[in-house]
């Protein structure tokens, strides 16, 4: 599958959704569960359906004062992909 256009606009995929084990947030998914913490949660948090892939990045940006955005953009594309192949993400 390709990665996401800058265009793209992420969202979770039918079945999946966010719960709580615990004390930490995890997104429940119909094969199982993930436990996904740090840049990799607020990137899927930003995953609205609304904001674009370029939204996002601008986003994050803003948020990591400093990280280059190209580099932000690499790896949101990575990371949407390989969540897509699994069926997590839509786009």
């Amino acid at each position: 599958m390709a990665p996401p256009l800058d265009s793209s606009q992420p969202r979770l995929a039918a079945g999946c959704r966010w719960a709580t084990q615990g004390t930490e947030r995890v997104l429940l998914y119909p094969e199982g569960m993930l436990r996904i913490q740090g840049t990799g949660q607020t990137v899927l948090e930003l995953c609205d359906g609304k904001r674009a892939v370029a939204q996002i990045v601008e986003e994050l940006a803003g948020r990591y004062n400093g990280a280059d955005p190209a580099k932000i953009q690499a790896d949101v594309a990575s990371f949407l992909g390989e969540l897509q192949q699994k069926r997590i993400v839509d786009y």
